[in-house]
């Protein structure tokens, strides 16, 4: 039976301190695949659209699979509107016979609001995490009238960031990459310490390691 490959978005990861996400990959098989050059070109062209996303930032986190000419693509989308156009702009790749959109639309929650914008500024605003944010700081510093109104993520912090907050009915995953296991524990402790998160599971990946297979 074919086996399904695994590739982590390495759009979210392009700070100069962060290496490209790590890639978990399985052989798959069979007639009705792609040819290796066929391949490379569309994980490639898979990893530019997800990661040029209008609406994909920090509150969001997507993978893709690869079996037979189908991308699956799976993680969280804060927005539907992000579900819908990740499947849109991969679909739109030549060669993709179908797109098996599995990505989790988030529930929209005023509480779960709140709680990405606490463990937001914990984990952005703590001195040895700030390296991977591009702003290098909380949302607190310039905040838009949106953010302020406690709606972070219809109007999330823009840049790069390497750990990605996803928080479901007051729970919170981290997902992403960053340089040793100090900073994964560090990250785990400061959204530990956010008021309102109900339990905290920490996915961060060590740089040159490779994330658990079969994870969101």
């Amino acid at each position: 039976m074919a086996r399904t490959r695994f590739l982590t978005i390495a759009a979210a990861f392009l700070s100069l301190t962060i290496a490209a996400a790590p890639i978990v990959a399985q052989s798959t098989a069979g007639s009705n695949s792609w040819s290796q050059e066929d391949t490379v070109r569309i994980i490639n062209d898979v990893q530019h659209k997800l990661g040029g996303l209008t609406h994909y930032a920090v509150f969001d986190w997507i993978t893709f699979g690869i079996k037979g000419k189908t991308i699956t693509l799976n993680g969280f989308a804060s927005r539907p509107t992000l579900k819908d156009e990740a499947g849109r702009v991969v679909k739109s790749i030549p060669g993709v016979a179908s797109v098996d959109n599995e990505i989790e639309v988030l529930p929209n929650s005023p509480n779960d609001d709140r709680v990405r914008a606490a463990v937001y500024n914990r984990i952005y605003s703590a001195s040895t995490l700030r390296k991977y944010n591009a702003n290098a700081g909380g949302v607190g510093r310039g905040a838009s009238v949106a953010r302020m109104a406690g709606g972070i993520t219809a109007d999330p912090p823009l840049g790069y960031h390497a750990i990605h907050i996803i928080v479901k009915n007051g729970n919170v995953s981290l997902y992403g990459v960053v340089l040793n296991q100090t900073d994964a524990a560090i990250a785990g402790m400061q959204a530990n310490s956010a008021p309102g998160a109900f339990s905290i599971s920490n996915h961060l990946v060590v740089e040159g390691s490779h994330p658990k297979e079969g994870s969101k």
